[in-house]
């Protein structure tokens, strides 16, 4: 049978959104953000426990991925203000590429400090999550000033893809490297791997649409800060935003509580080598999540955000009971297996409809600002519980610490019960 022209243009034109230049350069940000992700929180919090460090202080400095919470307090100033030095590529990959030196540079001097010198260690770790943060948002305002909204579809699913592939080589690839080689040497490496997306920088095209930079500092501070917050306040009111908020800060406890420094010392005290856990972990586990984002994603087609977002908050958090399988079968990679494959199933599954959720709460006026606000609320909360974990696993144990994380659904339960007949009219035509 034939193929008309439109649907032969159609299908051209998806062939070229995933495998055109936009898609490639997104692959590499993706890598690029992946890969400092985890070099300060489950991988750090491994090189710690091999330094003996004691787990309280363990989980605080690897809490340092919390900057990527606030990151929506500079978000403005990387839409508002240019780099002179870096003036040459343009303000969207000015930003880029400094952000990417400085995670070059706080990778290599965490491996000439490490951890024998403490205090300065934390200072380098600081500065890895922070320029790490940085370039998150610097690749969100590229990716949506790039292309139409039309294949920005294509570019998430690229991004995706490169960002899981920067957690493989952070989480598996480290921690088995690490049972053969020092661990400095492992950051070294990890280093070494962000040439390639500083290339893909240096070589992207620098996008067209900007916003022209404000003249006065009053208008700026206006623009980048006062106007997005009021907007979000005005359009659903004092009572329903702030309620909506709650639920934000609170749906995703679960998941945040067991992202941070806690998980890599539980792994080893349940009698696990680093090389099975990152095979089982950080290998097996990212693949298994990127099938429960597809299935996530069709839940959402299906069901719409909002029901499919209430079904996966209540499943996803609740899997964290089973590390208490683990705690019974200490060593059975079985177990570990079977529980990492849910865990990161439901994790891939909550993904797309939390994003369509949010999405559907900004205005388009005020997106970067807005959805980065939103996108950090949603993790603040569990990695401030992460910080305290090894504080809470110290006087209670591992088992009422992942019962603690889980309490957290009760409340977000019942805000969603209370959301659903107010959000389902406000959010209709999102399909949300």
């Amino acid at each position: 049978m034939n193929q008309t022209a439109p649907e032969k243009k159609r299908k051209t034109s998806v062939w070229k959104s995933f495998t055109g230049p936009k898609a490639w350069t997104m692959f590499f940000f993706g890598f690029s953000s992946g890969l400092p992700f985890l070099l300060v929180a489950g991988t750090l919090a491994m090189w710690l426990k091999d330094n003996n460090i004691v787990l309280k202080e363990i989980t605080m400095i690897a809490s340092a991925g919390m900057l990527y919470a606030f990151k929506f307090l500079w978000a403005p100033l990387l839409d508002h203000t240019g780099l002179p030095a870096f003036s040459k590529l343009g303000r969207r990959r000015g930003w880029l590429l400094c952000a990417q030196f400085g995670v070059v540079v706080g990778l290599i001097f965490m491996g000439l400090i490490t951890p024998s010198h403490l205090g300065a260690f934390i200072w380098a770790t600081l500065a890895v999550a922070f320029f790490g943060a940085t370039q998150d948002i610097a690749v969100d305002a590229y990716r949506i000033e790039i292309a139409p909204v039309e294949e920005q579809g294509a570019l998430v699913a690229t991004y995706s893809l490169g960002y899981r592939i920067g957690l493989i080589m952070a989480g598996a690839f480290a921690l088995i490297m690490a049972d053969h080689i020092s661990w400095p040497i492992v950051y070294y490496v990890m280093a070494a791997l962000m040439v390639a997306p500083i290339i893909a920088t240096v070589l992207a095209k620098e996008p067209e649409a900007h916003r022209a930079l404000p003249k006065a500092w009053g208008e700026a501070m206006r623009l980048a800060i006062v106007d997005p917050f009021a907007d979000f306040f005005r359009r659903y009111g004092w009572a329903l935003a702030l309620t909506i908020l709650a639920f934000i800060l609170l749906f995703k406890i679960p998941e945040q509580a067991t992202i941070g420094g806690i998980m890599s010392p539980f792994y080893r005290e349940m009698g696990f080598s680093k090389t099975e856990i990152g095979s089982i972990t950080k290998l097996w586990g990212v693949w298994v999540g990127i099938l429960g984002v597809f299935f996530g994603g069709a839940m959402v087609a299906r069901w719409g955000a909002w029901k499919s977002l209430g079904a996966m908050t209540i499943i996803c958090g609740a899997c964290n009971l089973l590390y208490l399988f683990l705690i019974v079968h200490k060593g059975d990679l079985m177990v570990l297996t079977l529980v990492i494959s849910a865990e990161n199933l439901t994790l891939g599954m909550l993904g797309p409809p939390t994003v369509a959720f949010l999405s559907a709460l900004v205005n388009k006026e005020h997106t970067a600002t807005q959805y980065a606000l939103l996108s950090s609320l949603v993790n603040l909360p569990g990695k401030v519980l992460g910080f305290f974990a090894g504080g809470i696993v110290m006087s209670t144990g591992y088992g009422m610490y992942f019962v603690i994380t889980v309490m957290a659904l009760i409340p977000a339960a019942m805000l969603w019960v209370y959301l659903t007949p107010q959000l389902r009219a406000r959010v209709a035509d999102t399909g949300a």
